[in-house]
C-alpha cells in the first residue's frame, strides 16, 4: 500500500519511521511520473514490512518539495532515521529504484 504523504503528516510519516520511507515527489501533470506510478506500487508490495512507500504531490505539498529542493520531478527520495539516504531523479525505471531501495535496507 502507498500511503499519501503530505505537508502536514511528514514528520510523523517519514521523519518519525520505525522503517526506511520511500517519498515519490511527483504532480498530477508529469508524464514521467505516470510512468513510474506502476514501478513505486510494485515496490510497495515486494517490500511490505521493510519499507513504507508514500507518495507526495509537489504542487500540493510545496513547503516539503521546497524543504527537500525538489527542483525536477519524477524525484525518488528513501529517507532513513529522518534523513534522506538515497534518491533517484528521473523516471530511471525498476531496476535503478530498486537499487536506491537496496542501498538503503
Amino acid at each position: 500500500m502507498v500511503e499519501i504523504i503530505t505537508d502536514e503528516n511528514f514528520e510523523e510519516k517519514v521523519e518519525k519511521a520505525a522503517l526506511p520511507v520511500l517519498v515519490d515527489f511527483y504532480a498530477d501533470w508529469c508524464g514521467p511520473c505516470k510512468m513510474m506510478a506502476p514501478v513505486v506500487e510494485a515496490m510497495a508490495e515486494k517490500y511490505a514490512g521493510k519499507l513504507i512507500v508514500g507518495k507526495l504531490n509537489v504542487d500540493d505539498n510545496m513547503v516539503t518539495a521546497r524543504r527537500f529542493r525538489v527542483r525536477s520531478i519524477p524525484y525518488m527520495a528513501v529517507f532513513k532515521n529522518g534523513e534522506i539516504a538515497n534518491s533517484l531523479l528521473g523516471a530511471g525505471g525498476e531496476a535503478a529504484l530498486e537499487d536506491v531501495i537496496k542501498s538503503v535496507l
